[in-house]
């Protein structure tokens, strides 16, 4: 995987965490640097760990998978991307339960929920044969600027830019997992 396949799958996957931060900053009166640190830390480091969870589990079992591995990478980031893509050109339910607080309990649902694709991308680094650690540092510095200023996007704009993000993020997974497949089938991978 080159660095710019890594630099599109991070802002693609940081998107989620992007859009649930604008969210974040329109819910906050005043914003504070606490709140772009707190947002940042949770969203980045989540998006960190689940690569790696998703890479070791693919890794334990790459024997029994190698012969369609290609088409796994293909149909994770697709699936990932489609349901970025549905969910951004769908009705925006979460707007009227707007929650200021960054407490604990309401980050770490958020931070677990916008990086579950990242587990999936996960298995997809492993089948490509990424250097994970430098994709989970990658990732997780990527998605904690992108949260990081989600937040304050979201104090000063409001949820113009929300759905926009998710539909770019969504379509740059979809081409990377098909540039997984194509590169594959022709030979080059």
């Amino acid at each position: 995987m080159s660095l710019l396949d890594l630099l599109l799958t991070a802002i693609a996957l940081s998107m989620d965490a992007f859009a649930v931060a604008i969210g974040k900053g329109l819910s906050v009166g005043k914003i504070r640097p606490k709140h772009w640190l707190i947002t940042g830390a949770y969203f980045g480091g989540f998006q960190a760990l689940m690569p790696l969870i998703g890479f070791t589990l693919a890794s334990t079992f790459a024997k029994y998978i190698q012969n369609f591995d290609h088409w796994i990478a293909f149909a994770l980031m697709a699936m990932i991307g489609i349901n970025m893509l549905r969910e951004a050109l769908g009705k925006d339910e979460d707007e009227d339960d707007l929650n200021d607080s960054f407490a604990f309990k309401t980050m770490l649902p958020l931070a677990i929920a916008t990086s579950i694709d990242a587990l999936a991308a996960g298995v997809s680094f492993a089948v490509t044969g990424a250097n994970i650690g430098f994709a989970v540092l990658f990732i997780g510095i990527t998605t904690f600027l992108f949260s990081a200023a989600g937040v304050k996007i979201g104090n000063v704009f409001g949820t113009k830019y929300k759905n926009k993000a998710e539909i770019v993020g969504g379509l740059i997974l979809i081409l990377m997992g098909l540039k997984v497949l194509i590169e594959h089938l022709c030979g080059k991978a």
